[in-house]
């Protein structure tokens, strides 16, 4: 069966014996599971019957409640301080992570990650395992560590922002009924053919330069999702925006560009006068202003959102702490 938020009520299930050990700042841990309904490509029953078992082995106090569709997570925010909740597992993908952090990342709590949807880019940048099992054990013997978001106008972003072809891309595949990497890659195809580059303005403290771009990526971690690198530099704590710009050139010579990008063959560049003639700009900035002059299409952490004119991004140094290997 498939949870909604019919089958996952708002206390879904309660187990109220204590954690042995191993909580935040001589705490024991007190665990919310967010379970998203619909992420990923499989049912959630077999997970949700792992997390049940292991939590009441190892005599967890724990909840499994499913994940707001609007991102409203109020009620959650007073129980954690009420309660002294210690963790949040989030049970989802890159647009449930975003959201779930999004809200709560000013509390003082730990944030786990077991990867359910169609990327999972945060927690594969974070060396989170894709197997529920081993994602889960990391989450139970695991250290947090402090990861950078960022701003994007008023919205918040974990990992990854883009305007343009993988907006598109992004925006189409919401659309259909099937998920996964084989209907990714099929909307990626298509897209390709129909690709046209945008225009933009990019503002920087001490420099501005206009561009014709097939897309642009802002971003935290090295990852678009399914281990497709597209920042290869890009740290989850470094303070610094990875900015990547794959800049008009003929279609032919484009795939070959992109993958010099993933294999890491760009190095980081300062921007100079010949950034004219090199067909893929990769920079680092604490913040940057980019003008969206023919309102190219928009993601947030994969996730489709309404474009904008004019878009400031500025960096949040260590903004929440995040249970991870690397």
């Amino acid at each position: 069966m498939s949870y909604t938020s019919e089958t996952l009520p708002p206390v879904a299930e309660r187990n109220s014996t204590m954690a042995e050990g191993g909580g935040s700042k001589g705490r024991k841990r007190k665990f919310v599971y967010l379970v998203n309904p619909i992420s990923g490509t499989s049912k959630k029953e077999a997970l949700v019957k792992l997390i049940k078992s292991i939590s009441k082995q190892r005599k967890l106090s724990y909840e499994i409640i499913p994940t707001s569709s609007t991102g409203n997570y109020d009620y959650l925010a007073d129980r954690i301080i009420e309660e002294e909740i210690t963790d949040v597992v989030i049970v989802g993908g890159d647009g449930t992570v975003n959201q779930v952090i999004g809200a709560l990342r000013g509390l003082p709590v730990r944030f786990g990650i077991i990867p359910f949807g169609s990327g999972n880019g945060l927690a594969l940048s974070a060396g989170i395992p894709k197997k529920p099992k081993e994602a889960f054990e990391l989450i139970l013997s695991g250290n947090a560590h402090p990861v950078d978001g960022f701003m994007v106008n008023d919205k918040f972003s974990c990992m990854l922002t883009g305007l343009g072809f993988d907006a598109q891309v992004a925006h189409d595949f919401a659309a259909r009924s099937s998920r996964g990497l084989m209907t990714y890659t099929q909307q990626s195809i298509i897209n390709y053919f129909k690709a046209q580059p945008y225009q933009f303005e990019i503002v920087l403290d001490n420099i501005s330069f206009f561009t014709d771009a097939f897309f642009l990526c802002v971003a935290n971690s090295n990852q678009f999702g399914n281990n497709f690198t597209i920042a290869p530099l890009a740290s989850l704590q470094d303070g610094l925006l990875d900015i990547v710009i794959v800049q008009k050139m003929s279609k032919a010579r484009l795939p070959f560009a992109v993958l010099r990008q993933i294999r890491g063959n760009n190095k980081l560049q300062q921007l100079v006068e010949d950034m004219a003639n090199k067909n893929v700009l990769y920079f680092q900035t604490p913040s940057i202003t980019i003008k969206n002059l023919k309102l190219a299409p928009m993601h947030i952490d994969g996730e489709p959102r309404e474009t904008e004119e004019s878009l400031k991004i500025e960096i949040l140094p260590r903004c929440f702490q995040l249970i991870r290997n690397v």
